[in-house]
């Protein structure tokens, strides 16, 4: 019998446990001294909307599936078929290689291959460590290709402050948000305001969220997004690196269970593919800027 998540990659240090899996090498949980950080997903079942997976070569949706680059018109299979887009990338069901585990940190390895729509080769690796300062993750892609590569990333954490997300105070270090049309695809950006501006800790109530957020506010090159109980003062934060410019927020919808909420790191919005906003292009093998390698985290408060 092999769970729906494949092998289970357990680590643990300084209070923090975690259960990494191979199936997309996703965050299936993370607590501290007990207290649950994420809304993951049972040992016996698989991840649902997108819960703990890392989201490489790009993150978010592409429009119908299409886009240019190094002057070939490409098509990627339309993923969410609701949207008419490729979501997400090709890593998040695959099943990845543990390259190193101990028992404080694992490291997973996967090779995308060249194919219809992305045809170049790309090896992706991410690094999950527990410490002190709580979960730090690594997510690195480096170009196997002659010719150069478009990449972006991202990852997909739920996070979670007690059983539901209503009385919690959510802040978000962003001056932006995306702007969308009815298929969730970027039509612009606007200032933050009224019941989008969370630069200031606010309720998060009965508040439906689904929006991409940027000219994301840092301290020390970190920007960090809080989720924090009023009445108790403990909470959970993500902070991001300077690799990463935007941040996707998710509520699940008022009318069913809430336990918690996606803040998501991209470090390119959705669509870069056709926009070009923040997105990256790796150099051809061997050459220098042929890898990237971007950084995220998530403490207990």
């Amino acid at each position: 019998m092999v769970s729906p998540s494949g092998e289970q990659y357990e680590i643990a240090a300084a209070g923090y446990a975690a259960v990494v899996t191979e199936s997309g090498a996703a965050l299936r949980t993370l607590s501290h001294q007990g207290r649950d950080l994420v809304d993951g997903f049972g040992e016996d079942e698989m991840s649902t909307k997108g819960r703990g997976q890392l989201l490489m070569p790009w993150p978010n949706r592409i429009r119908d599936g299409r886009y240019s680059f190094g002057g070939r018109d490409l098509q990627l299979g339309l993923t969410d078929p609701g949207t008419r887009t490729a979501s997400h990338g090709l890593a998040r069901w695959a099943a990845w290689t543990v390259e190193e585990h101990t028992a404080t940190s694992v490291s997973l390895v996967y090779r995308v291959m060249a194919q219809s729509g992305y045809p170049w080769a790309v090896d992706l690796h991410v690094l999950y460590d527990l410490g002190a300062d709580g979960l730090v993750v690594t997510q690195t892609a480096t170009n196997l290709s002659p010719e150069p590569a478009p990449y972006a990333s991202g990852a997909h954490p739920y996070l979670r402050v007690g059983d539901a997300i209503e009385g919690i105070d959510l802040r978000l270090p962003a001056r932006e948000r995306v702007v969308v049309d009815d298929r969730k695809l970027p039509t612009g950006t606007e200032p933050v305001s009224g019941e989008d501006d969370f630069t200031s800790p606010r309720r998060i109530g009965d508040l439906e969220i689904d929006a991409g957020f940027g000219a994301l506010v840092r301290e020390e090159g970190r920007a960090t997004a809080t989720l924090v109980d009023p009445a108790t003062g403990r909470g959970v934060a993500l902070w991001v690196d300077d690799n990463h410019r935007w941040l996707q927020v998710f509520t699940p919808p008022a009318d069913g269970p809430r336990p918690g909420i996606a803040i998501e790191p991209m470090t390119a919005p959705a669509d870069a593919f056709n926009s070009g906003t923040d997105l990256v292009t790796l150099a051809p093998a061997g050459s220098p800027g042929d890898e990237l390698s971007v950084s995220w985290g998530i403490q207990a408060i």
